[in-house]
């Protein structure tokens, strides 16, 4: 069985009857123009009942190949109702090789509507589970727990691919009637842990737990995280914040929380890095409609930043569409390093040359991140290396917005990597070593914990120094002289000596340039 980053699991079963009253929908549609187009279905209704009593609908469906992104099931949910249930199954036929099986996401929206970026939204587990509740003191991982109101509420029906037979489905709503316990007040983890002061701190800003499609619960996060020697953490679950209000007990002096999300699109995954606890962002348009600079904008105005992660992924809907105007750093490393990596880290060089002209100033830094989702996905593997002033959730971004960092394959490998001129001119990663163009710069890297690796040294002509393999102790020094008018940046790369995976000479690091010149 595959499994693609939205849960689905071809070829698993597609669940059983559940045994409930069934009844029909109407095929009354409203359709809204776009490439994020949306059906909205008939509306299931509900009728009262007694407190502790429980009233199940099931409806049925076909979606044709060719489907709307986002279909709506629109239900009616009277006064004193405690909880609402839903479950649901959808076929998955046999098709042609090289031909897409069908995958259905799901989704819930409360009585204040669907509309893009409104406040309706209550939780998304895309294909990751079959069911889900929603209440007022509790609900399932990936919805948000509150009040019950009366209104329209909507199931949101995501089709990610519809094989050529369609897509038929099976949706059953249970309501719980009954009081409502109180809506528990969220408590968030703290901006800040106990830092060293200005220093170098390593955190996985893209992982995934059990509140989208991981397998890892939020402790066991936690745990791994502080095994692989990580400062901080960001919480980035797909199209949910659900996970926000459950981080506060397992964050500390030694470990940074930050919150966020991975907005997952059909036309590429952002993360949002460090926003403001609580934030939502919207998901649910394509690069054609126009729409990424709206949500964007809102990343930073909550305190976020904006970072496309794995641009060259080939599964549907990951490649990333939107371009990197809003990009405030790109994922160029993400999980184990795979020639979509390597295609990721030419992309984000030649994106270097082309800033050189405007003097660099417009450069996107480049991360990394584990995307981890389950065993044996390694958290920590990569990890981003950035030099802060301290160990807070601002001076962390600060950080990865300058490019004052690098990516490492494991807590065991450091560098340092400087560049300096004749008269005590010195700059590191992110930096610019302001020298004229013919004066002699040395460009000086020092390496532990990488052993048998090579080091390459770039700039905007290419790779112009390639050293031995490093010892067997993983320990050595390279210096590289150049000048401003040879190099406009120089950046490392320190390759293992062999395959190590997929691609041969995979990184085992490297590192945000140096710009040289004034």
């Amino acid at each position: 069985m595959c499994e693609d980053d939205h849960g689905h699991e071809y070829g698993r079963d597609p669940g059983n009857d559940h045994g409930h009253e069934r009844t029909g929908i109407g095929r009354r549609a409203v359709f809204v123009t776009g490439a994020a187009a949306a059906l909205t279905l008939g509306s299931v209704s509900f009728a009262s009942a007694a407190p502790r009593e429980q009233r199940t609908r099931t409806v049925r469906g076909t979606l044709p190949p060719g489907s709307p992104d986002f279909v709506y099931v629109p239900v009616e949910v009277p006064r004193g109702v405690r909880e609402i249930h839903v479950a649901y199954t959808y076929d998955r036929p046999a098709v042609p090789a090289g031909t897409q099986g069908n995958a259905l996401d799901i989704g819930l929206f409360d009585e204040r509507g669907t509309e893009l970026g409104g406040k309706g939204f209550r939780g998304w587990s895309g294909g990751a589970r079959t069911e889900f509740s929603v209440r007022a003191d509790a609900a399932t991982p990936g919805y948000v727990p509150g009040p019950v109101r009366p209104g329209t509420w909507h199931i949101a029906l995501g089709p990610y691919t519809v094989a050529p037979q369609g897509l038929s489905y099976e949706i059953t709503v249970t309501l719980t009637y009954g009081e409502q316990d109180d809506a528990p007040r969220p408590v968030y983890p703290p901006e800040r842990a106990a830092g060293r002061g200005r220093a170098w701190y390593r955190g996985d800003c893209h992982l995934h737990s059990e509140y989208s499609d991981g397998r890892y619960t939020l402790a066991e996060i936690a745990e791994l995280a502080r095994a692989a020697g990580l400062d901080f953490i960001n919480s980035s679950e797909h199209n949910t914040h659900s996970a926000h209000a459950h981080w506060a007990g397992l964050a500390g002096d030694d470990l940074l929380i930050l919150l966020g999300e991975e907005v997952t699109t059909r036309n590429g995954h952002v993360v949002a890095l460090g926003t403001e606890p609580g934030t939502f962002v919207d998901w649910r348009y394509r690069a054609r409609d126009n729409r990424f600079g709206r949500f964007a904008r809102q990343i930073r105005r909550a305190g976020g930043l904006v970072v496309p992660a794995h641009p060259h992924a080939t599964c549907i809907g990951c490649n990333w569409k939107f371009g990197f105007g809003e990009a405030d750093a790109v994922e160029v490393w993400n999980g184990a390093y795979t020639p979509d990596d390597e295609v990721a880290l030419a992309d984000w060089d030649g994106m270097l040359v082309a800033s050189v002209r405007d003097g660099g100033r417009d450069w996107i830094p480049a991360m990394g991140s584990s995307d981890s989702h389950r065993s044996p996905d390694v958290i920590g593997r990569p990890q981003t290396v950035v030099l802060a002033d301290d160990l807070t959730r601002e001076a962390i971004q600060d950080g990865i917005r300058a490019g004052r960092s690098y990516v490492a394959e494991s807590s065991q490998l450091s560098l340092s990597f400087t560049a300096s001129g004749g008269r005590g001119e010195h700059a590191g990663i992110g930096e610019r070593l302001r020298v004229a163009d013919d004066t002699p710069v040395t460009v000086r890297l020092e390496v532990t914990g990488a052993p048998r690796c090579t080091v390459r040294l770039v700039t905007d002509q290419g790779v112009l120094f390639t050293g031995d393999p490093l010892p067997v102790s993983g320990d050595g020094v390279v210096e590289w002289r150049t000048t401003a008018s040879y190099a406009a940046y120089v950046r490392a790369e320190i390759r293992h000596e062999t395959a190590a995976g997929p691609v041969p000479g995979a990184l085992a690091a490297f590192t945000n340039p140096v710009f040289l010149g004034r």
